[in-house]
């Protein structure tokens, strides 16, 4: 699929911005728990996924996954030779396992990157339901990948939107891929709007792909973005080091 021609404007009129991220300043992270940070270098709900440990900025005697220079934040994922070359990567997520953070039901989310190319990079920028943090899992949450791309094709953008069972299990899936050109050649805006008559994704302002609300993502809904690697594709080849490249992460609400 390519991209279809847009007609609105984005963020929708009516809308206001209600979180930023310009990486403009030193970035605020903790290893496991806000506030008074920012972000969370894991997830909320289970730490890690995928090849590579996830890694906090203050962690004694290891190099900091993150960096932040001219307004762009870099995710920088590496093999760390004290650790059997076993790579290392970082993820920010804006909740923290107590549910301390940001996050908001029904808005545009939008953030601007430039992806790594390489065999095994995993980057993506994504979105679940606070219902699916740690101390709140006790009934379905949603999960809204609003970019997922995969080292094998650089040209191609995943979108997906997932309900996910509090054992685990899948009670909802849905996803598209997307031809694009340029990911990882230059920066570009990867945004979606939730609304209740619909999930719309759009790259550079063009809408891609529509798909139903399920009632799971009416709830509040937090922000991730991260440098995996793998996702079911070998690393054997992925270059050392794979950087990801973000300039800014923006929420707007109603």
């Amino acid at each position: 699929m390519t991209p279809a021609h847009c007609t609105e404007a984005m963020p929708p009129p009516g809308y206001k911005l209600v979180f930023a991220e310009e990486f403009d300043r030193a970035l605020s992270v903790s290893n496991w728990g806000m506030p008074p940070a920012k972000w969370m270098a894991h997830t909320p709900y289970a730490g890690d996924f995928g090849d590579a440990w996830f890694t906090g900025p203050n962690e004694p005697g290891i190099l900091s996954p993150f960096s932040v220079s001219d307004g762009i934040l870099t995710i920088t994922a590496y093999q760390d030779p004290d650790k059997g070359n076993h790579w290392r990567s970082g993820l920010l997520s804006s909740l923290d396992t107590h549910g301390n953070g940001f996050s908001v039901a029904l808005g545009y989310f939008e953030c601007r990157m430039k992806l790594p190319t390489g065999a095994g990079v995993w980057p993506a920028f994504w979105l679940a339901g606070i219902t699916g943090v740690n101390r709140h899992r006790i009934k379905d949450s949603a999960e809204i990948d609003v970019l997922e791309e995969y080292g094998v094709d650089s040209t191609i953008a995943h979108q997906h939107v997932h309900v996910w069972k509090p054992n685990g299990g899948e009670s909802y899936s849905k996803g598209n891929a997307t031809k694009l050109q340029g990911m990882t050649t230059g920066f570009h805006t990867y945004g979606c709007l939730v609304a209740k008559d619909g999930i719309r994704f759009y790259f550079d302002g063009a809408q891609i792909w529509q798909t139903i609300t399920p009632p799971e993502a009416l709830e509040p809904l937090y922000v991730m973005v991260d440098l995996a690697l793998g996702g079911g594709w070998p690393i054997d080849q992925t270059p050392n080091p794979s950087r990801l490249y973000v300039d800014y992460i923006r929420v707007y609400a109603p």
